[in-house]
């Protein structure tokens, strides 16, 4: 490979938008599952019932996209992710000690990866193919 291909391939590698980026992350499977398992220690303990209901919901959509509903999947994460910012947005981490303790730190990069969900799965719903997503075949319903 000459030194010219690898200078094209590197631009068209930069040249990738936001979107993009935002498009591939709500495609993987991996952040649901990154998330479910930051929620549930903090829910844990004190158990806190609400936001329990998260991490399961969380895990099957991550299930969803490996089983081929990457656009389903995505929607899914995306709304859940944003509720649970939306929730996690109304307490109020008091004093100074809780905002930079080991829980503090937990609750930022929660928030901060619900936000990133939120985003990644709404443009990779959005942007998705409904054709793709289907099985060929499948269902029993009537065609």
């Amino acid at each position: 490979m000459s030194t010219e291909d690898k200078a094209k391939q590197t631009a068209v590698a930069a040249e990738k938008s936001f979107i993009q980026y935002a498009k591939a992350w709500g495609d993987s499977s991996l952040p649901p599952s990154l998330l479910a398992t930051l929620i549930f220690p903090l829910a844990a303990r004190p158990l806190q019932p609400l936001p329990m209901l998260f991490p399961p919901v969380l895990l099957f959509t991550s299930y969803l996209n490996l089983q081929g509903y990457i656009r389903d999947a995505a929607g899914i994460s995306a709304a859940w992710s944003g509720i649970y910012l939306l929730l996690a947005m109304r307490r109020r981490a008091g004093g100074l000690r809780n905002k930079f303790g080991t829980r503090g730190f937990v609750r930022g990069a929660t928030m901060g990866l619900a936000g990133l969900n939120v985003v990644g799965g709404g443009a990779a719903y959005m942007l998705g193919d409904k054709e793709r997503g289907r099985i060929i075949g499948g269902g029993g319903g009537v065609e």
